[in-house]
């Protein structure tokens, strides 16, 4: 091929670039020099804190009261010394449990019943995801009395410990996890296209094959985003996980505020510790978001998911 035809076949990629800085250039609401200054505060926002986060927990204790932004001197001891200060491990490996639960239960009920409600005309449809909408709306403080009373009811009725367990913790976040995951398969199934199913079923396939074979796997983007949220759901809460669980079954979230209120009155609080157990509590979220990013862009960029 002559070196003449090489213009004439780039030509068509020019273009096309051309075209798309064009439309970014229309698409985009804020001047490029205002859009960098806002972008860069805003990323200032978030990083300093976790900066100075990291380096009160490479310091030491009196250099953090003392109120020293640079360590002094760079150590890990408080990384060590956090595991025996506050029960943090415990803490972690029930919230691991009674959160991974959760996610999947929710990510996988959320999944059928959506599938149902957006493939299927039965009575009350509506009214169900009318319902899904109004739930999000109700705080969940407000549902803190109801829940207790129901699980010391039926504690009480058949027999069953329910408060200060870990299944009855997972029951409780279950509550408020579904409603969401359901509503978020909902918008992401309407835009399945139904000729899969259609062409599935032509071949003899039934319902739970569909929903196995084609519907889960085209879904999967919207699946780890609920599952994600209802994950972060009960890995922050305080509320419930106080209420619902004892010491030998308190989450992360729980053994973080019961170590920092702890110090609340010292000689000398162990801020350093502090922020070291505050780290080691978010790292499995950033662990979990490193590893499914590609999932959650994915899910959240979708076209069903608004």
């Amino acid at each position: 091929m002559s070196a003449r035809s090489e213009p004439v076949l780039r030509a068509p990629q020019r273009e096309r670039k051309a075209a798309l800085s064009a439309s970014s250039e229309v698409t985009r609401l804020l001047p490029r020099p205002l859009l960098i200054t806002i972008t860069t505060l805003l990323v200032a926002v978030v990083l300093v804190p976790v900066g100075y986060i990291v380096l009160a927990s490479l310091n030491s204790d009196v250099g953090v009261a003392a109120g020293e932004f640079w360590p002094s001197s760079v150590s890990l001891d408080s990384y060590t010394k956090i595991w025996t200060t506050a029960d943090l491990s415990t803490g972690i490996v029930n919230s691991l449990i009674v959160c991974a639960c959760t996610a999947v239960a929710s990510a996988l009920l959320g999944t059928i019943t959506a599938y149902v409600l957006v493939r299927y005309s039965f009575f009350g449809r509506l009214t169900i995801l009318r319902g899904l909408v109004g739930l999000q709306s109700v705080p969940g403080t407000l549902m803190l009395l109801p829940v207790f009373v129901l699980f010391s009811s039926a504690g009480n009725y058949l027999g069953l410990t329910v408060i200060g367990t870990r299944w009855g913790l997972f029951l409780a976040y279950l509550t408020f996890a579904l409603p969401f995951s359901t509503w978020v398969m909902v918008t992401y199934l309407r835009g399945l296209p139904r000729e899969l199913e259609e062409a599935a079923r032509t071949e003899g396939a039934s319902t739970l094959v569909v929903l196995w074979r084609i519907v889960i796997p085209l879904s999967l983007p919207a699946i780890v985003v609920s599952g994600i949220f209802a994950f972060l759901l009960g890995w922050n809460d305080v509320l419930f996980a106080s209420v619902l669980t004892r010491p030998e079954t308190h989450t992360a979230a729980v053994a973080l505020q019961v170590f920092g209120s702890s110090q609340e009155g010292g000689a000398l609080p162990v801020y350093s510790q502090m922020m070291a157990a505050a780290l080691i509590c978010a790292a499995p979220v950033v662990l979990l978001y490193l590893i499914f990013q590609r999932y959650l862009v994915g899910g959240l960029t979708a076209g069903g998911i608004k």
